[in-house]
Protein backbone atom coordinates (compact mmCIF):
# COMPACT_ATOMS: atom_id res chain seq x y z
CA UNK A 1 0.00 0.00 0.00
CA UNK A 2 1.40 3.40 -1.04
CA UNK A 3 2.42 5.54 1.92
CA UNK A 4 0.33 8.65 2.52
CA UNK A 5 2.04 11.81 1.27
CA UNK A 6 3.15 14.40 3.80
CA UNK A 7 2.63 18.08 2.96
CA UNK A 8 3.94 21.44 4.15
CA UNK A 9 2.70 24.87 3.13
CA UNK A 10 4.69 27.49 1.26
CA UNK A 11 4.70 29.54 4.44
CA UNK A 12 6.30 26.66 6.36
CA UNK A 13 8.83 26.18 3.58
CA UNK A 14 9.85 29.84 3.85
CA UNK A 15 10.98 29.28 7.44
CA UNK A 16 13.78 27.01 6.19
CA UNK A 17 15.72 29.88 4.62
CA UNK A 18 19.02 29.94 6.50
CA UNK A 19 22.42 28.47 5.78
CA UNK A 20 22.03 26.06 8.72
CA UNK A 21 18.48 25.11 7.70
CA UNK A 22 18.08 25.37 3.93
CA UNK A 23 15.14 23.80 2.09
CA UNK A 24 13.89 24.30 -1.44
CA UNK A 25 11.09 22.90 -3.55
CA UNK A 26 11.37 21.56 -7.10
CA UNK A 27 8.16 20.61 -8.91
CA UNK A 28 6.33 20.43 -5.61
CA UNK A 29 8.81 18.10 -3.85
CA UNK A 30 10.71 19.55 -0.91
CA UNK A 31 14.46 19.00 -0.59
CA UNK A 32 16.90 19.67 2.26
CA UNK A 33 20.03 21.17 0.66
CA UNK A 34 21.67 22.39 3.88
CA UNK A 35 24.73 20.15 3.52
CA UNK A 36 24.63 20.01 -0.27
CA UNK A 37 25.02 23.80 -0.47
CA UNK A 38 28.58 23.41 0.83
CA UNK A 39 29.58 21.30 -2.19
CA UNK A 40 27.17 22.67 -4.80
CA UNK A 41 29.15 23.21 -8.07
CA UNK A 42 27.46 26.58 -8.55
CA UNK A 43 28.35 27.70 -5.03
CA UNK A 44 26.11 28.30 -2.04
CA UNK A 45 25.00 31.82 -3.04
CA UNK A 46 22.29 30.74 -5.56
CA UNK A 47 20.79 28.32 -3.03
CA UNK A 48 20.87 30.87 -0.21
CA UNK A 49 19.25 33.53 -2.40
CA UNK A 50 16.36 31.19 -3.29
CA UNK A 51 16.12 29.42 0.07
CA UNK A 52 12.66 28.48 1.29
CA UNK A 53 11.05 28.75 -2.14
CA UNK A 54 10.06 26.69 -5.15
CA UNK A 55 13.02 26.95 -7.54
CA UNK A 56 11.84 24.73 -10.39
CA UNK A 57 12.44 27.22 -13.21
CA UNK A 58 15.91 28.16 -11.96
CA UNK A 59 16.81 24.49 -11.53
CA UNK A 60 15.68 23.70 -15.06
CA UNK A 61 17.63 26.65 -16.46
CA UNK A 62 20.94 25.75 -14.83
CA UNK A 63 21.05 21.96 -14.75
CA UNK A 64 21.23 19.25 -17.42
CA UNK A 65 18.75 16.39 -17.31
CA UNK A 66 21.31 14.19 -15.56
CA UNK A 67 21.09 16.38 -12.44
CA UNK A 68 17.60 15.15 -11.56
CA UNK A 69 18.94 11.76 -10.42
CA UNK A 70 20.82 13.39 -7.53
CA UNK A 71 17.72 14.94 -5.98
CA UNK A 72 16.28 11.77 -4.43
CA UNK A 73 18.88 11.59 -1.66
CA UNK A 74 17.96 15.17 -0.66
CA UNK A 75 14.19 14.57 -0.55
CA UNK A 76 12.66 15.40 2.85
CA UNK A 77 9.55 13.28 2.32
CA UNK A 78 7.41 16.41 2.13
CA UNK A 79 5.42 17.83 -0.76
CA UNK A 80 4.37 21.43 -1.20
CA UNK A 81 0.71 21.63 -0.27
CA UNK A 82 -0.27 24.72 -2.25
CA UNK A 83 2.02 24.10 -5.22
CA UNK A 84 0.86 25.96 -8.33
CA UNK A 85 2.52 26.68 -11.66
CA UNK A 86 1.89 29.98 -13.45
CA UNK A 87 0.99 30.04 -17.13
CA UNK A 88 4.27 31.73 -18.05
CA UNK A 89 6.22 29.03 -16.18
CA UNK A 90 4.27 26.33 -18.00
CA UNK A 91 5.16 27.90 -21.34
CA UNK A 92 8.79 28.35 -20.30
CA UNK A 93 9.11 24.69 -19.31
CA UNK A 94 7.45 23.55 -22.51
CA UNK A 95 9.93 25.62 -24.51
CA UNK A 96 12.84 24.15 -22.55
CA UNK A 97 11.61 20.62 -23.24
CA UNK A 98 11.24 21.41 -26.94
CA UNK A 99 14.78 22.80 -27.14
CA UNK A 100 16.10 19.73 -25.33
CA UNK A 101 14.26 17.40 -27.73
CA UNK A 102 15.87 19.21 -30.66
CA UNK A 103 19.27 18.67 -29.06
CA UNK A 104 20.04 22.38 -29.07
CA UNK A 105 21.88 22.21 -25.75
CA UNK A 106 24.37 19.78 -27.30
CA UNK A 107 24.83 21.50 -30.68
CA UNK A 108 27.86 23.67 -29.96
CA UNK A 109 29.30 23.82 -33.50
CA UNK A 110 32.96 23.88 -32.36
CA UNK A 111 32.61 27.53 -31.29
CA UNK A 112 35.02 27.14 -28.37
CA UNK A 113 37.76 25.41 -30.39
CA UNK A 114 37.51 28.03 -33.15
CA UNK A 115 37.59 30.85 -30.60
CA UNK A 116 40.60 29.38 -28.79
CA UNK A 117 42.39 28.95 -32.13
CA UNK A 118 41.77 32.62 -32.96
CA UNK A 119 42.96 33.62 -29.49
CA UNK A 120 46.17 31.60 -29.94
CA UNK A 121 46.82 33.22 -33.34
CA UNK A 122 46.21 36.68 -31.93
CA UNK A 123 48.59 35.94 -29.07
CA UNK A 124 51.33 34.95 -31.54
CA UNK A 125 50.79 38.15 -33.53
CA UNK A 126 50.87 40.28 -30.36
CA UNK A 127 54.14 38.70 -29.20
CA UNK A 128 55.63 39.08 -32.69
CA UNK A 129 54.56 42.73 -32.85
CA UNK A 130 56.25 43.50 -29.54
CA UNK A 131 59.43 41.45 -29.95
CA UNK A 132 60.12 41.68 -33.67
CA UNK A 133 58.80 45.10 -34.72
CA UNK A 134 60.36 48.47 -33.92
CA UNK A 135 57.55 50.70 -35.19
CA UNK A 136 55.51 52.50 -32.57
CA UNK A 137 52.45 51.86 -34.75
CA UNK A 138 53.12 48.13 -34.65
CA UNK A 139 53.32 48.31 -30.87
CA UNK A 140 50.06 50.29 -30.72
CA UNK A 141 48.39 47.75 -33.00
CA UNK A 142 49.70 44.91 -30.84
CA UNK A 143 48.22 46.50 -27.74
CA UNK A 144 44.85 46.92 -29.43
CA UNK A 145 44.96 43.33 -30.69
CA UNK A 146 45.68 42.14 -27.16
CA UNK A 147 42.48 43.88 -26.10
CA UNK A 148 40.51 41.93 -28.71
CA UNK A 149 42.26 38.76 -27.53
CA UNK A 150 41.07 39.41 -23.97
CA UNK A 151 37.51 39.98 -25.19
CA UNK A 152 37.35 36.72 -27.14
CA UNK A 153 39.12 34.79 -24.39
CA UNK A 154 36.61 36.09 -21.84
CA UNK A 155 33.75 34.81 -23.99
CA UNK A 156 35.28 31.33 -23.97
CA UNK A 157 35.66 31.52 -20.20
CA UNK A 158 32.05 32.66 -19.89
CA UNK A 159 30.77 29.82 -22.09
CA UNK A 160 32.81 27.16 -20.30
CA UNK A 161 31.51 28.43 -16.97
CA UNK A 162 27.90 27.88 -18.03
CA UNK A 163 28.17 24.57 -19.88
CA UNK A 164 30.71 22.04 -21.04
CA UNK A 165 32.38 23.39 -24.19
CA UNK A 166 35.10 20.72 -24.32
CA UNK A 167 34.93 16.94 -24.63
CA UNK A 168 35.15 16.28 -20.88
CA UNK A 169 34.79 18.13 -17.55
CA UNK A 170 38.57 17.94 -17.09
CA UNK A 171 39.30 19.65 -20.41
CA UNK A 172 36.51 22.12 -19.70
CA UNK A 173 38.21 23.17 -16.46
CA UNK A 174 41.50 23.54 -18.32
CA UNK A 175 39.78 25.77 -20.90
CA UNK A 176 38.37 27.89 -18.06
CA UNK A 177 41.75 28.37 -16.40
CA UNK A 178 43.56 29.13 -19.67
CA UNK A 179 40.97 31.52 -21.09
CA UNK A 180 40.34 33.17 -17.73
CA UNK A 181 43.23 33.14 -15.28
CA UNK A 182 46.20 32.54 -17.61
CA UNK A 183 45.26 34.82 -20.51
CA UNK A 184 43.18 37.58 -18.92
CA UNK A 185 44.35 37.56 -15.30
CA UNK A 186 40.76 37.30 -14.08
CA UNK A 187 39.98 34.29 -11.91
CA UNK A 188 37.32 31.88 -13.15
CA UNK A 189 36.52 31.23 -9.46
CA UNK A 190 35.77 34.93 -8.93
CA UNK A 191 33.68 34.99 -12.11
CA UNK A 192 31.58 31.99 -11.07
CA UNK A 193 31.03 33.42 -7.60
CA UNK A 194 29.73 36.77 -8.83
CA UNK A 195 28.16 35.66 -12.10
CA UNK A 196 25.97 32.92 -10.62
CA UNK A 197 24.66 35.42 -8.07
CA UNK A 198 23.98 37.90 -10.88
CA UNK A 199 21.96 35.39 -12.90
CA UNK A 200 19.85 34.28 -9.95
CA UNK A 201 19.17 37.80 -8.65
CA UNK A 202 19.20 39.66 -11.95
CA UNK A 203 19.08 43.43 -11.26
CA UNK A 204 18.29 43.19 -7.56
CA UNK A 205 20.01 46.22 -6.07
CA UNK A 206 20.98 44.43 -2.86
CA UNK A 207 21.53 40.88 -4.18
CA UNK A 208 23.06 41.35 -7.64
CA UNK A 209 26.79 42.27 -7.40
CA UNK A 210 26.78 43.53 -11.00
CA UNK A 211 24.78 46.60 -9.91
CA UNK A 212 26.74 47.33 -6.74
CA UNK A 213 29.30 49.88 -7.90
CA UNK A 214 29.05 52.49 -5.14
CA UNK A 215 30.90 54.86 -4.80
CA UNK A 216 31.55 55.15 -8.56
CA UNK A 217 28.16 54.37 -10.15
CA UNK A 218 24.54 54.20 -9.03
CA UNK A 219 21.91 53.04 -11.51
CA UNK A 220 19.05 53.89 -9.17
CA UNK A 221 18.41 56.58 -6.58
CA UNK A 222 17.39 53.81 -4.19
CA UNK A 223 21.12 53.22 -3.75
CA UNK A 224 21.29 56.65 -2.12
CA UNK A 225 19.74 55.04 0.98
CA UNK A 226 23.05 53.26 1.74
CA UNK A 227 21.50 49.83 1.37
CA UNK A 228 23.23 46.68 2.58
CA UNK A 229 24.71 44.36 -0.03
CA UNK A 230 23.57 40.84 0.82
CA UNK A 231 26.17 39.48 -1.60
CA UNK A 232 29.17 41.27 -0.07
CA UNK A 233 27.73 41.37 3.44
CA UNK A 234 28.44 45.05 3.94
CA UNK A 235 26.75 48.42 3.71
CA UNK A 236 27.03 50.34 0.43
CA UNK A 237 27.63 53.74 1.98
CA UNK A 238 26.37 56.67 -0.05
CA UNK A 239 28.72 59.12 1.60
CA UNK A 240 29.87 62.57 0.36
CA UNK A 241 32.56 60.97 -1.82
CA UNK A 242 30.01 58.66 -3.42
CA UNK A 243 27.59 61.56 -3.91
CA UNK A 244 30.30 63.57 -5.69
CA UNK A 245 31.38 60.70 -7.97
CA UNK A 246 27.82 59.66 -8.80
CA UNK A 247 26.94 63.29 -9.60
CA UNK A 248 29.22 63.08 -12.63
CA UNK A 249 28.82 59.40 -13.48
CA UNK A 250 27.32 60.05 -16.91
CA UNK A 251 30.57 61.86 -17.79
CA UNK A 252 32.94 59.40 -16.11
CA UNK A 253 31.25 56.21 -17.37
CA UNK A 254 33.38 55.72 -20.50
CA UNK A 255 36.72 56.79 -18.94
CA UNK A 256 36.12 54.40 -16.03
CA UNK A 257 35.34 51.58 -18.45
CA UNK A 258 38.78 52.11 -20.00
CA UNK A 259 40.44 51.12 -16.73
CA UNK A 260 37.73 48.76 -15.45
CA UNK A 261 40.10 45.79 -15.72
CA UNK A 262 42.12 47.14 -12.81
CA UNK A 263 39.10 46.56 -10.57
CA UNK A 264 38.68 43.01 -11.90
CA UNK A 265 42.32 42.24 -11.16
CA UNK A 266 41.86 43.59 -7.65
CA UNK A 267 38.65 41.62 -7.09
CA UNK A 268 40.41 38.45 -8.25
CA UNK A 269 43.25 38.90 -5.77
CA UNK A 270 40.91 39.81 -2.91
CA UNK A 271 38.91 36.60 -3.41
CA UNK A 272 41.83 34.23 -3.98
CA UNK A 273 43.62 35.42 -0.83
CA UNK A 274 40.50 35.72 1.32
CA UNK A 275 39.27 33.34 4.00
CA UNK A 276 36.26 32.44 1.88
CA UNK A 277 36.08 28.90 0.56
CA UNK A 278 37.28 29.04 -3.07
CA UNK A 279 37.00 25.98 -5.36
CA UNK A 280 40.36 25.05 -6.90
CA UNK A 281 42.06 27.92 -5.10
CA UNK A 282 45.58 26.64 -5.85
CA UNK A 283 44.87 26.21 -9.56
CA UNK A 284 43.32 29.66 -9.74
CA UNK A 285 46.32 31.23 -8.02
CA UNK A 286 48.76 29.43 -10.31
CA UNK A 287 46.79 30.44 -13.40
CA UNK A 288 46.72 34.06 -12.26
CA UNK A 289 50.48 33.93 -11.62
CA UNK A 290 50.94 32.77 -15.21
CA UNK A 291 49.23 35.96 -16.40
CA UNK A 292 51.25 38.19 -14.07
CA UNK A 293 54.39 36.55 -15.43
CA UNK A 294 53.89 36.84 -19.19
CA UNK A 295 52.05 40.17 -19.30
CA UNK A 296 54.57 42.35 -17.40
CA UNK A 297 57.41 40.50 -19.14
CA UNK A 298 55.92 41.24 -22.57
CA UNK A 299 55.41 44.91 -21.68
CA UNK A 300 59.00 45.16 -20.44
CA UNK A 301 60.30 44.31 -23.93
CA UNK A 302 58.91 47.55 -25.31
CA UNK A 303 61.70 50.11 -25.80
CA UNK A 304 60.60 52.88 -23.42
CA UNK A 305 58.04 53.83 -20.78
CA UNK A 306 55.80 56.00 -23.03
CA UNK A 307 55.32 53.03 -25.37
CA UNK A 308 54.70 50.68 -22.44
CA UNK A 309 52.00 52.96 -21.07
CA UNK A 310 50.55 53.34 -24.57
CA UNK A 311 50.50 49.53 -25.05
CA UNK A 312 48.75 48.87 -21.74
CA UNK A 313 46.21 51.66 -22.19
CA UNK A 314 45.48 50.58 -25.78
CA UNK A 315 44.73 47.03 -24.64
CA UNK A 316 42.60 48.27 -21.72
CA UNK A 317 40.69 50.73 -23.91
CA UNK A 318 39.79 48.12 -26.54
CA UNK A 319 38.62 45.73 -23.83
CA UNK A 320 36.41 48.53 -22.50
CA UNK A 321 34.03 47.69 -25.36
CA UNK A 322 33.18 44.45 -23.58
CA UNK A 323 32.80 46.10 -20.19
CA UNK A 324 30.46 48.66 -21.74
CA UNK A 325 28.35 45.95 -23.37
CA UNK A 326 27.88 44.16 -20.06
CA UNK A 327 26.64 47.43 -18.56
CA UNK A 328 24.33 48.13 -21.50
CA UNK A 329 22.63 44.76 -20.97
CA UNK A 330 21.46 45.72 -17.46
CA UNK A 331 22.06 49.31 -16.34
CA UNK A 332 19.03 50.71 -18.19
CA UNK A 333 16.71 47.78 -17.38
CA UNK A 334 14.32 47.49 -14.43
CA UNK A 335 15.72 47.20 -10.91
CA UNK A 336 14.22 46.06 -7.62
CA UNK A 337 15.08 45.62 -3.95
CA UNK A 338 14.97 42.33 -2.11
CA UNK A 339 15.75 38.68 -2.81
CA UNK A 340 14.80 36.94 -6.05
CA UNK A 341 11.63 34.88 -6.04
CA UNK A 342 11.43 31.45 -7.61
CA UNK A 343 7.85 31.86 -8.79
CA UNK A 344 8.56 34.76 -11.15
CA UNK A 345 11.77 33.55 -12.76
CA UNK A 346 10.78 34.35 -16.33
CA UNK A 347 9.36 37.75 -15.42
CA UNK A 348 12.47 38.85 -13.51
CA UNK A 349 14.77 37.88 -16.41
CA UNK A 350 12.73 39.84 -18.94
CA UNK A 351 12.51 42.79 -16.58
CA UNK A 352 16.23 43.02 -15.83
CA UNK A 353 17.79 42.48 -19.26
CA UNK A 354 18.19 44.33 -22.53
CA UNK A 355 19.27 42.85 -25.88
CA UNK A 356 21.63 44.48 -28.38
CA UNK A 357 20.41 44.21 -31.97
CA UNK A 358 23.06 43.45 -34.58
CA UNK A 359 23.62 41.55 -37.82
CA UNK A 360 24.47 37.86 -37.59
CA UNK A 361 28.01 38.47 -38.84
CA UNK A 362 28.63 40.47 -35.65
CA UNK A 363 27.72 37.59 -33.32
CA UNK A 364 31.41 36.72 -32.86
CA UNK A 365 32.10 40.27 -31.70
CA UNK A 366 29.43 40.21 -28.99
CA UNK A 367 30.06 36.59 -28.02
CA UNK A 368 26.35 35.82 -28.27
CA UNK A 369 25.68 37.98 -25.22
CA UNK A 370 23.86 40.58 -27.28
CA UNK A 371 20.99 38.10 -26.80
CA UNK A 372 21.06 38.79 -23.09
CA UNK A 373 17.49 37.77 -22.31
CA UNK A 374 17.80 34.52 -24.25
CA UNK A 375 21.04 33.79 -22.41
CA UNK A 376 19.50 34.52 -19.01
CA UNK A 377 16.52 32.27 -19.72
CA UNK A 378 18.67 29.44 -21.07
CA UNK A 379 22.21 29.94 -19.69
CA UNK A 380 23.27 26.44 -20.77
CA UNK A 381 22.31 27.05 -24.39
CA UNK A 382 25.40 27.40 -26.63
CA UNK A 383 25.84 30.93 -27.97
CA UNK A 384 25.44 29.74 -31.58
CA UNK A 385 21.81 28.80 -30.78
CA UNK A 386 20.72 32.05 -29.14
CA UNK A 387 19.84 33.85 -32.37
CA UNK A 388 17.66 30.90 -33.43
CA UNK A 389 15.47 31.01 -30.34
CA UNK A 390 15.20 34.80 -30.23
CA UNK A 391 11.92 34.96 -32.25
CA UNK A 392 10.35 32.30 -30.02
CA UNK A 393 11.31 34.18 -26.84
CA UNK A 394 10.00 37.42 -28.34
CA UNK A 395 6.64 35.77 -29.09
CA UNK A 396 6.47 34.30 -25.60
CA UNK A 397 7.06 37.73 -24.07
CA UNK A 398 4.38 39.22 -26.29
CA UNK A 399 1.92 36.48 -25.33
CA UNK A 400 2.33 37.25 -21.62
CA UNK A 401 2.65 41.02 -22.01
CA UNK A 402 6.26 41.08 -20.81
CA UNK A 403 9.00 43.44 -22.06
CA UNK A 404 11.33 42.32 -24.83
CA UNK A 405 13.78 45.15 -25.40
CA UNK A 406 16.19 44.97 -28.32
CA UNK A 407 18.13 48.13 -29.10
CA UNK A 408 20.98 49.01 -31.39
CA UNK A 409 24.38 49.42 -29.73
CA UNK A 410 24.03 53.20 -30.05
CA UNK A 411 20.48 53.25 -28.63
CA UNK A 412 21.54 51.07 -25.70
CA UNK A 413 24.33 53.54 -24.92
CA UNK A 414 21.81 56.39 -24.98
CA UNK A 415 19.51 54.54 -22.58
CA UNK A 416 22.40 53.76 -20.22
CA UNK A 417 23.75 57.31 -20.16
CA UNK A 418 20.21 58.64 -19.64
CA UNK A 419 19.79 56.32 -16.65
CA UNK A 420 23.14 57.38 -15.18
CA UNK A 421 22.39 61.06 -15.81
CA UNK A 422 18.99 60.81 -14.15
CA UNK A 423 20.51 59.41 -10.96
CA UNK A 424 23.41 61.89 -11.18
CA UNK A 425 21.07 64.89 -11.22
CA UNK A 426 19.28 63.58 -8.16
CA UNK A 427 22.61 63.04 -6.38
CA UNK A 428 23.47 66.72 -6.92
CA UNK A 429 20.37 67.81 -5.02
CA UNK A 430 22.02 68.29 -1.64
CA UNK A 431 18.72 69.41 -0.08
CA UNK A 432 17.11 66.07 -0.94
CA UNK A 433 19.51 63.36 0.26
CA UNK A 434 16.89 60.64 -0.07
CA UNK A 435 14.62 60.60 -3.14
CA UNK A 436 10.96 60.95 -2.27
CA UNK A 437 9.46 61.36 -5.73
CA UNK A 438 8.46 57.84 -6.76
CA UNK A 439 7.13 59.00 -10.13
CA UNK A 440 10.49 60.61 -10.91
CA UNK A 441 12.23 57.39 -9.86
CA UNK A 442 10.04 55.27 -12.11
CA UNK A 443 10.49 57.48 -15.17
CA UNK A 444 14.23 57.95 -14.86
CA UNK A 445 15.49 54.50 -13.87
CA UNK A 446 13.03 52.35 -15.85
CA UNK A 447 12.36 50.60 -12.55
Amino acid sequence: MEAEKKYITAEELRTHNKAEDLWISIQGKVYDVTEWAKQHPGGDVPLLNLAGQDVTDAFIAYHPGTAWQYLDKLFTGYYLEDFKVSEISKDYRRLYIELAKQGMFEKKQHVASCALTCVALMFVVVVYGVLCCESVWAHLGSGMLLGFLWIQSAYVGHDSGHYQVMTSPKFNKIAQLISGNCLTGISIAWWKWTHNAHHIACNSLDYDPDLQHIPVFAVSTRLFNSITSVFYGRKLDFDPVARFLVSYQHWTFYPVMCVARVNLYLQTLLLLFSKRKVPDRALNIMGTLVFWTWFPLLVSYLPNWPERVMFVMASFTVTAIQHIQFCLNHFAANVYLGPPKGNDWFEKQTSGTLDIACSSWMDWFHGGLQFQLEHHLFPRLPRCQLRKISPVVRDLCKKHNLPYRSLSFFEANVWTIRTLRGAALQARDLTNPVPKNLLWEALNTHG
